[in-house]
């Protein structure tokens, strides 16, 4: 395993990596990333939406760092602090995802999540 880490994201709040490739499958899995802004470590302001934004321009900037792209990722995990915010958040996801096939998915409600975030998205990448 290799860890991967890049400034274009927030840094791990925890004992975890942004994200870990693993060489001998050519995998990248992308940690759960929540609405941080890589510059200040803060949970950015604002509704559904912004903060999908802002978590899926984190992913994309862990994939921008070993030479991806949004259409390299096969798997995607949604957790949302409520699950009504399913179709303003999946608006938003469209905007990223834009190429067939599009990656596969998850979406959950959960109770809480951390920072008080209103999303987490983690995501599975196949390295080129």
């Amino acid at each position: 395993m290799v860890e991967v880490s890049t400034p274009d994201a927030p840094s791990a709040i925890g004992p975890y990596s942004q994200a870990v490739a693993v060489s001998n499958s050519s995998l990248l899995f992308i940690s759960g990333q929540i609405p941080l802004d890589p510059a200040s470590g803060k949970l950015v302001d604002g509704d559904i939406k912004v903060q999908t934004e802002q978590v899926l321009v984190n992913v994309e900037g862990i994939l921008k760092s070993q030479g991806l792209t949004t259409a390299d990722v096969v798997k995607t995990t949604c957790l949302l602090m409520d699950i009504a915010d399913f179709g303003a958040m999946n608006e938003v996801y469209a905007e990223h995802f834009k190429e067939k096939p599009f990656p596969a998915r998850a979406a959950f409600s959960v109770k809480n999540l951390p920072k008080g975030a209103l999303i987490e998205i983690e995501a599975v990448a196949v390295i080129k």
